[in-house]
């Protein structure tokens, strides 16, 4: 062997040993998830992702139920699966942003970091950390789309709450007005929702990546974010500790300025997935 093609070699093993150590997935192998599975794509404090499948749902509530901006109720079809936070992004994870000099440190209002879910964050403020983690893990990570969001809420059910229409059960998926004691907990302490993702009702509010509109005429139907509009205003999604059942709805939508911040106030993330 030449010493140029040792150099190359050796670089090229080097690049391999260091996305082992940082969890990444390959190409071959991302193309072989299958829904429900796994992955991290850094050694420490990265989200871990679940893959959704594709597929069809009616978003929104149908006639007689919600609110306004929650009509008409609409099909969007997911083409392709896609992965989402298996929790929502927590301190920990954010303030390993802030320790690369990718993200500002929020205030914990007094209710804890570590594994509680990153609270105090702007939209703007959480463009900033998937940018730093795409930079980090190579990957295309984002927030979701709200057509994704619903999609992964429901997962696969067309009732209020994605156990079903009985509000006496929320308590077992959700933290929220009822019984989280007025403070935010450490995320996935609930039970998860089909799709094996934690929180999507409750404990705190998720950005999502849409501009906010007062109805869905006009919206995407193929699951993508709606970025035409008052996009001063963003779209929130899964109410809070803060929140009553009513919020905590699977169809249920509000919007915030994007430069707002709340000790009720986070996100997950999401990530597109090589075809």
């Amino acid at each position: 062997m030449t010493k140029s093609a040792l150099v190359v070699s050796t670089l090229i093993l080097t690049l391999f040993v260091f996305s082992a150590a940082q969890g990444q997935v390959t190409v071959e192998s991302e193309r072989a998830l299958k829904p429900k599975d796994t992955f991290h794509e850094c050694a420490k404090d990265c989200p871990e992702m679940v893959v959704a499948p594709a597929g069809s749902f009616m978003m929104g509530s149908p006639e007689g139920q919600g609110a306004d901006q929650e009509h008409p109720q609409h099909e969007v079809m997911i083409a392709k699966p896609f992965a989402v936070a298996k929790y929502e992004v927590t301190f920990a994870e954010w303030d390993a942003c802030v320790a690369a000099g990718g993200c500002p440190r929020p205030f914990d209002s007094g209710l804890g970091r570590g594994v509680r879910p990153v609270i105090n964050v702007s939209w703007d403020d959480a463009q900033q950390y998937v940018t730093w983690l795409s930079r980090l893990t190579g990957r295309p990570y984002r927030l979701l789309s709200e057509a994704e969001w619903e999609y992964a809420a429901r997962a696969g059910t067309t009732t209020l709450y994605s156990f079903g229409d009985n509000e006496a059960a929320l308590g077992e998926y959700a933290w929220y007005h009822t019984n989280a004691n007025g403070k935010t907990h450490p995320v996935g302490e609930k039970k998860p929702n089909a799709f094996s993702l934690y929180d999507m009702h409750g404990n705190v509010w998720e950005w999502v990546e849409d501009c906010d509109h007062y109805s869905y005429e006009g919206a995407p139907t193929d699951g993508t974010a709606w970025t035409a509009g008052d996009c001063r205003y963003r779209v929130v999604r899964g109410g809070s500790w803060l929140s009553g059942p009513q919020d905590l709805r699977s169809a249920n939508r509000s919007r915030l300025d994007s430069v707002f911040r709340n000790p009720d106030l986070g996100f997950r993330v999401g990530r597109t997935l090589t075809p």
